[in-house]
């Protein structure tokens, strides 16, 4: 993979990963569209768990990134 692709990708995936490690603590996921325009979700969007399983999403995101970070290369002999 070229170089800077490669750079570029690992970057987006940790950014990615801490966006969803913090944005579902934070006063910005109790005020948005989703929870205005459809308030039934409420008490869907504001568990616990959820929030959970989405900062644990952004964890293995960034987890991705700092494996694609080891530089693991593919070979290129043919068995």
């Amino acid at each position: 993979m070229n170089r800077f692709l490669r750079i570029v990708l690992v970057f987006s995936c940790f950014e990615l990963g801490v966006l969803l490690m913090i944005l579902p603590w934070s006063a910005f996921w109790e005020r948005n569209f989703f929870l205005q325009r459809y308030p039934e979700m409420i008490p869907l969007l504001l568990s616990p768990f959820v929030r959970g399983a989405v900062t644990g999403l952004g964890l293995l995101d960034v987890a991705i990134a700092a494996g694609m970070l080891r530089g693991r290369r593919e070979s290129s002999t043919v068995a």
